[in-house]
């Protein structure tokens, strides 16, 4: 069976962002394949990559540069309710808006 090794992201400051789910959920990061424009997140399961957009270019996506709308979303799956609970004011503290309060 294949498994899933990356999703990748495009992100303005792709320190920031990485940084924001590296505090909320504890991801460490792969140091070994940091670069200038490029950072990765280890979540136990599969990796997060977030790559700055002048990676667009290096990728051969020249033409979805400056690219609107919703370009990901991430599901990304807790235990419990109550770490739903625990983790969206976190997130907000962090800088994420609440779009759509969790539901069950």
């Amino acid at each position: 069976m294949s498994t899933l090794s990356y999703v990748n992201v495009f992100a303005q400051d792709i320190i920031v962002l990485s940084g924001f789910y590296s505090k909320l959920f504890g991801f460490s990061e792969i140091e070994a394949i940091r670069s200038p424009i490029f950072r990765g997140l280890d979540t136990g399961k599969s990796c997060i990559g977030f790559n700055a957009l002048d990676a667009y270019e290096l990728l051969g996506l020249d033409e979805f540069t400056g690219s609107t709308g919703c370009r990901f979303l991430l599901n990304i799956d807790v235990d419990e309710q109550c770490e739903v609970d625990r983790l969206v004011p976190q997130a907000v503290a962090l800088g994420a808006r609440l779009i759509k309060a969790p539901y069950l």
